[in-house]
């Protein structure tokens, strides 16, 4: 059930609680109590402190008054809350000194830290409360039938991660166990008609149960894990009265929780079940100081604290990249050297890409470590005003960014400048394997030129685009065959047309060379002079000159073809 619909199916009482919660908020501010009637109250409502990662979530039942007032003036409890450091205290008996917004706020700075937020009922002679170290975001109390002087405390928590924690203080009746399970029934009650199912749910404190057998325990089990094991103290006694032989205090976390519980690490010990907190069994006491060996037999010290600790997920790490470099309005020349950089957060490897139009993308890398912020790229050899550049997470393309602005590529400077152009094409193979077609590429111009997401075409449709990073240097060659068997041995600058043909026609046929962005770069058709003659190339005159004409290759050369070379078969 959504939060949405729980709330719409709140009684009326609840409401009264919810909007004076909201009256009170701006009063809590400082994270002291707000005194209301005996429904609701709220401390504070704080901005989402959520957590990247997994977090230890220390929850705490105790009642550690002691004296004779019910009080934690004495200071006992208070030494071993600084000692034990919980995030989250179920807490009874909750009083300090006059009981004042102002003493009761100078007791959790002192016991837990000036930033803990805290929840405490009020009109009761022995209030139970919620004090977290994370953001009460709603809080109140639910009514005890069966006591006088306390309800039940609830708060729910804005603890990192995707989901709240709604903490119940309690402290039932020591008369009977009959009366504590009806106290059990009632409690649930509650929970079913308040606490979202998607939310952690954990009740703690002083249940005054004799035994683990008591009809409570299996009413609570509806809603929460009242199984084994069992927190204990350092000798592996899991009662916590005052004489350590019945188990009145329980953190009890519902079915969500459990799996998350861990072991509780104090110092050098380890508490695998969770830990009874007896300062006079405790060895080394240095682990939770300042707490001293005899604070728990302190006069008045009743109960012993229980700790358990969860590891929680916390929320998923943001992922994020920024290009930095190009930005826009940059002028980058052609065939240059020149550095993309980004930042990037919650990415372990980034995608890059250019266009040179907007709308066509060519990759430069499919996958580099985002945490190098930088990849070295030759700038592709075709002039434009509307270059751009993207970085995106490898593993997810909607966490991406492009440049401010489109950037140029200019043709000229001393970067030098390419010039791309058919030079060679054999349409009517030897014999009849047609995975000998080829047509010869030429870079006449002075720099590199950058062939990635180029294609080449014939008249009917593309047969083959070239790989990213497929570069071609100035005075060299570069030759797409039919398929991967007609390529001769040793043929320089060879590769396979990626559709597994080329499909020229013997009868004549147009050859197209298109740059990433789709603008044609060389255009040259054959007619059947040039197309019917077996294993005869059409060959530019003069050899590898972008002005030239198309003749047959034994009219500049005793050779048929020559597909990679010179027409004289000499290297480029």
């Amino acid at each position: 059930m959504s939060l949405e619909q729980t709330l719409l199916r709140r009684p009326a009482a609840f409401w009264r609680t919810w909007s004076f919660t909201l009256v009170c908020a701006a009063l809590s501010a400082c994270g002291g109590p707000v005194e209301a009637d005996s429904e609701a109250t709220a401390p504070e409502f704080v901005a989402r402190e959520d957590s990247l990662a997994n977090v230890r979530l220390r929850l705490m039942a105790a009642n550690l008054s002691s004296g004779t007032g019910q009080d934690y003036d004495p200071g006992h409890g208070i030494r071993i809350f600084q000692g034990t450091a919980p995030d989250v205290v179920m807490i009874q008996e909750f009083n300090y000194k006059t009981d004042s917004a102002a003493d009761i706020r100078s007791f959790v700075d002192t016991a837990f830290g000036t930033g803990f937020s805290y929840y405490r009922e009020s009109g009761a002679q022995i209030p139970n409360g919620i004090i977290s170290r994370y953001p009460i975001i709603a809080s109140g109390e639910w009514d005890d039938t069966q006591v006088s002087n306390r309800d039940f405390a609830w708060a729910r928590i804005d603890i990192p991660g995707p989901k709240d924690l709604w903490a119940i203080s309690v402290h039932l009746l020591t008369t009977s166990s009959s009366i504590r399970n009806t106290e059990a029934s009632n409690l649930v009650k509650f929970i079913n008609a308040n606490v979202p199912a998607g939310d952690y749910l954990v009740i703690g404190g002083d249940f005054n149960t004799g035994s683990r057998t008591e009809a409570a325990f299996s009413t609570l089990s509806s809603v929460v894990s009242t199984a084994s094991p069992y927190p204990a103290d350092k000798n592996g006694n899991t009662n916590t009265n005052a004489g350590r032989n019945s188990p009145y205090d329980h953190v009890l976390v519902d079915s969500d929780l459990r799996p998350y519980q861990t072991s509780v690490v104090m110092g050098s010990s380890t508490f695998a079940p969770g830990l009874v907190v007896d300062t006079r069994v405790y060895s080394p006491l240095s682990d939770i100081s300042p707490a001293l060996s005899g604070d728990s037999g302190a006069s008045g010290m009743q109960h012993m604290g229980v700790i358990k600790d969860f590891l929680i997920p916390g929320d998923a790490p943001a992922s994020s990249v920024t290009v930095l470099s190009p930005n826009g309005g940059e002028s980058w020349v052609a065939g240059s050297s020149q550095t993309i950089t980004w930042t990037a957060s919650g990415i372990s490897s980034v995608k890059v890409e250019y266009s040179l139009n907007g709308s066509t993308w060519t990759t430069i890398t499919s996958s580099t470590g985002a945490s190098s912020g930088s990849v070295a790229w030759t700038v592709p050899s075709s002039a434009t005003t509307t270059a751009w550049v993207r970085v995106s997470d490898a593993s997810n393309a909607t966490v991406t960014d492009l440049s401010n602005a489109a950037f140029t590529i200019t043709t000229g400077g001393t970067g030098g400048t390419g010039n791309l152009f058919i030079n060679e094409v054999l349409i009517n193979e030897p014999g009849s394997d047609v995975n000998g077609e080829f047509v010869e590429l030429v870079n006449g111009g002075t720099a590199a030129v950058d062939l990635s997401g180029w294609t080449v075409s014939d008249g009917t449709a593309v047969r083959h685009t070239f790989a990213s990073g497929t570069t071609v240097a100035a005075g060299k060659a570069v030759v797409v065959f039919g398929g991967a068997s007609g390529i001769p041995a040793g043929t320089p600058g060879a590769v396979a047309a990626s559709t597994g043909q080329l499909n020229l026609g013997n009868s004549g046929d147009t050859v197209t060379v298109k740059n990433s962005a789709g603008t044609v770069v060389d255009t040259a058709t054959f007619g059947s002079s040039l197309a019917s003659t077996d294993g005869v190339s059409a060959n530019r005159s003069p050899d590898g000159s972008s002005s030239g004409t198309f003749v047959l290759h034994t009219g500049v050369s005793s050779l048929m073809s020559s597909p990679g070379t010179r027409a004289s078969g000499a290297a480029f």
